[in-house]
């Protein structure tokens, strides 16, 4: 190999491990904390009707093998629960949120943490728009974090909406 493609194929390469660690300092400062975290997962996916989300910031919250496991109610009454990627959600969710517009709120939290591992169970409210004056869903999103030493990433959310059937106990509520 000449001098000449070696270097060009250095440079090639240089450029995109660059382009790679300024994509990561961009975004960097929201996931410093599992508050920062937390607050930059709810903000990433609230939105009005047509606002468009931010999908790359989306995505660089989670970890490479992450899970996003919604829980629920079948038509026929059993229950279920799904698995999907981050590509998957977006996939599924992002029509719905231009559509309809969404913000899910967090309203309390219990928070645990070992070493370089959390679990923060998150109480949460969804609204249609932030003018709305009661949600139209409440629900417990159980998100798993690790910190690798110079970011937290979430791992997986486990959620589940409050029904009848399954209030929301008061030591995941509010006063």
């Amino acid at each position: 190999m000449s001098k000449k493609i070696l270097f060009i194929a250095l440079y090639m390469l240089a450029g995109s491990i660059l382009a790679q660690e300024n994509e990561d300092l961009k975004y960097l400062e929201k996931v410093q904390t599992i508050d920062s975290t937390i607050s930059t997962l709810y903000a990433v996916i609230s939105g009005e009707k047509g606002a468009a989300r931010d999908w790359e910031l989306f995505r660089y919250l989670f970890a490479s093998e992450a899970k996003l496991i919604p829980t629920g109610k079948a038509s026929d009454g059993t229950s279920t629960v799904r698995y999907m990627t981050p590509e998957v959600y977006i996939a599924a969710s992002q029509q719905w949120l231009l559509d309809n517009g969404f913000f899910e709120k967090e309203i309390f939290r219990v928070e645990e943490r070992f070493g370089n591992i959390a679990h923060v169970f998150s109480t949460y409210a969804s609204f249609y728009s932030e003018e709305d004056p009661e949600p139209f869903m409440r629900g417990i999103n159980s998100i798993q974090l690790f910190f690798d030493g110079a970011r937290w990433w979430v791992v997986n959310i486990y959620w589940t909406p409050e029904t009848t059937e399954t209030p929301i106990p008061k030591k995941y509520a509010p006063n």
